[in-house]
Order: C-alpha cells, then structure tokens, then sequence
C-alpha cells in the first residue's frame, strides 16, 4: 500500500505540472478533452489496479488508464474542437 501511495503522489504531481505548464503558454484556456481523458484515466486505472493488482498493478493500471483516457479524449477534440485537436495534432 506504501507503494501505491507512492505511486499517486507521483501521478498527481505530474498532471499538476503539465497544467502548470499548459498554462503557462498561449493556448486556449483549459484543459484539452484529451488531457482531461488522460488524467481521469490514470486516475481511476491506478485505483483499480491498485485494489486488483497491488502496487505494480497500480502502475499498470495507471499507464493503461493514461493510454485509453487520452485516446477517447484525442477523438473527443477531434470531433467537437477541431482547433485545439488541429494545434496539437500538428506539432
């Protein structure tokens, strides 16, 4: 359980600087629905896992979450935001 305590202070820090730094350039304001599905994703994929897995199913429950959330986020953009998804997409 120390692990997977470990593991989501990680994962919050991370998300928490990547808006930081989403933020600190001129994009639109917000969060992309693929960083949102991103975020959500690893979130509850880390809890699963954790409670299926222990702690290293929580890191593989967290990267699958990542993976999955921001591809259905990505499509989500694409679908409903073509500028944003146009703005990454073309990087």
């Amino acid at each position: 359980m120390k692990s997977f305590s470990k593991s989501f202070v990680i994962l919050l820090t991370f998300f928490a600087l990547i808006g930081a730094a989403a933020h600190a350039q001129d994009k639109p304001k917000g969060w992309s629905r693929k960083a949102k599905g991103a975020a959500i994703g690893g979130g509850s994929g880390a809890v699963v896992g954790g409670l299926l897995g222990g702690g290293k199913g929580a890191v593989v429950g967290a990267a699958a979450g990542v993976v999955g959330g921001g591809l259905i986020g990505r499509s989500e953009d694409k679908k409903k935001d073509p500028a944003r998804y146009n703005h990454y997409h073309n990087k």
